[in-house]
């Protein structure tokens, strides 16, 4: 086995998205070629409703699956297929938008005014764009919680993790995606398939995530042996990006350390992208938006 050395460590970027909602982007809108299948991660942490309540009114998407995990907080959604809800804390919303869909979610926070959640953005491969839109909602009491002898905790959203499944299926990128939690000062190693990409969002605590299976950080992009040096503190809001291998290895440090820890087999295919659509040729990027002005880019409506 082998541990997958850190090839980026970031923090997540202060932007603004929707109607005026202030949340922080871990990766999203460049090269997105180390996370393929995976597009766009946002932290809508929030504790001011006013920097969240005017949400992400009505707006199309195509190409791509939207991952929506709550953590405090709801999202009140509603779509152009007739779906229509709210997803609270511990819930995942899964929607597949395909061939196009329509939808709005709106956050309210919880009675303290607190909001929290990601989105991710996973892309659909070429032969499933244009497939029906799917929309799969997952309550909290339905997601897997796996408790090692360690202490070490995991909620399985999706994928196969050490010997459970979790509830949503059916994905095109088979992607795993975890919420794991270590206890102070342990330090634990986690299996990732080699074949696959694989990113660590940090969002409680801290800790360090080994860099190779040697004591000392191995440079995996061209860099002075001066800058060299050991990896580096992983605290709140900080995106590990890893290199290939079969699995991570992190020390918790003295609070322990929450992350997800995401991975998807890379479609490698060309992307072509703007906003909410994502295809792979600016021909079919334009037909997309030419037909949003014709009225003609829904292809499934409610019945």
């Amino acid at each position: 086995m082998s541990i997958r050395p850190v090839k980026k460590l970031i923090k997540s970027k202060p932007t603004m998205e929707g109607a005026g909602v202030h949340l922080r982007r871990a990766f999203g809108f460049g090269n997105t070629s180390d996370y393929d299948p995976f597009l766009l991660l946002d932290d809508f942490r929030n504790e001011l409703p006013e920097d969240y309540l005017a949400g992400f009114p009505w707006h199309p998407h195509r190409g791509i699956e939207t991952i929506t995990y709550v953590l405090a907080g709801t999202v009140e959604h509603g779509d152009s297929m007739g779906n229509r809800g709210a997803i609270a804390a511990g819930d995942v919303q899964w929607m597949t938008a395909g061939s196009g869909i329509i939808h709005q979610e709106m956050p309210k926070g919880d009675p303290t005014g607190r909001m929290h959640g990601f989105q991710l953005w996973a892309n659909l491969p070429s032969a499933l764009k244009m497939a029906p839109p799917r929309y799969q909602e997952v309550k909290t009491g339905e997601i897997p919680e796996i408790t090692d002898d360690d202490g070490t905790h995991v909620r399985l959203v999706c994928g196969n993790f050490w010997g459970k499944k979790g509830p949503v299926e059916g994905i095109a990128a088979d992607p795993t995606y975890i919420d794991v939690s270590v206890a102070p000062g342990r330090r634990k190693t986690l299996p990732v398939e080699h074949t696959r990409h694989a990113f660590a969002y940090v969002f409680g605590g801290s800790g360090k995530f080994c860099n190779a299976s040697g004591p000392l950080a191995v440079p995996t992009e061209s860099v002075n042996w001066l800058d060299t040096a050991p990896p580096s503190h992983a605290d709140n809001r900080s995106l590990i990006l890893f290199d290939s291998g079969d699995e991570v290895t992190v020390q918790a440090g003295e609070d322990g350390i929450r992350f997800l820890l995401v991975s998807g087999k890379p479609l490698q295919e060309p992307v072509a992208w703007y906003g909410p659509i994502v295809m792979n040729t600016q021909e079919q990027l334009r037909d997309a938006f030419q037909e949003l002005e014709k009225g003609t880019f829904l292809k499934t409506r409610n019945a």
